[in-house]
């Protein structure tokens, strides 16, 4: 069985009280299940692990990499940098605290913060109606969380008074009534672009963004597909 090196930075190294630890872990287990792990041994810092940046021997990594036996894994927040301003992009299988995120986002200057949250309906009337049991989101992890990255950019170019910015999407089986994409735009005013830049996020998401949705209900599953072809390089 793995046995891994757990290193623990900054934020984490403060809440957890240490900086680090040796946890074994069962055979084939990938980063996703040493998470897990450690969501199950220390549940007073639940809120932490969502957030984290990871990195097996000084490479970032996804939840689905293998961890290897003797390998280093460190937690940490995103790395301070001259931009001031917050983004948060994350594709969660977790469910979405809309406070929690927007108070992330919240500035000493903010004064008005637009949210915009996709819901999975139980019933379509757009076309011909279909009743929906439920949804399967399924998204190409890290280059959907790059994407959101590129989108949260272009949000800043074309409205600059825009401070801090959440994209957040779940995948998995999500049942109808159930929050399913959250973007949220801060800035000082309501006038400062919020509104419009909360619009072109979960629009230019739709566009770029490789995430899919499976709908199944009584008439079937179907996946559901866009006809936007973006171009190279977009």
């Amino acid at each position: 069985m793995p046995q891994v090196r757990v290193l623990f930075f900054a934020t984490y190294r403060e809440r957890l009280g240490r900086r680090d630890l040796t946890v074994t872990l069962p055979q084939g287990a990938r980063v996703r299940d040493l998470v897990a792990h450690l969501r199950e041994r220390f549940p007073e810092v639940d809120d932490l692990w969502d957030h984290a940046l990871i990195a097996v021997d000084h490479n970032y990594a996804a939840l689905e990499d293998p961890l290897q036996d003797g390998a280093e894994v460190a937690f940490f927040p995103p790395v301070s940098g001259g931009d001031e301003s917050p983004t948060i992009v994350l594709v969660t299988e977790e469910v979405l605290s809309l406070d929690d995120l927007v108070a992330r986002i919240v500035a000493p200057s903010t004064g008005a913060v637009c949210l915009f949250t996709g819901v999975v309906r139980g019933r379509t009337e757009r076309g011909p109606i279909r009743e929906t049991s439920y949804l399967e989101y399924e998204a190409y992890v890290p280059m959907a969380e790059e994407k959101m990255r590129q989108v949260a950019r272009e949000i800043r170019e074309r409205w600059p008074q825009v401070e801090g910015i959440v994209m957040v999407q779940r995948i998995g089986r999500l049942e109808p009534g159930t929050p399913t994409v959250l973007i949220a735009c801060a800035g000082p005013h309501r006038d400062s672009g919020v509104f419009e830049a909360a619009r072109y996020g979960i629009d230019r998401l739709k566009e770029i963004v490789p995430i899919w949705k499976k709908e199944v209900g009584p008439q079937g599953a179907m996946w559901v597909e866009g006809d936007y072809r973006p171009r190279p390089g977009e």
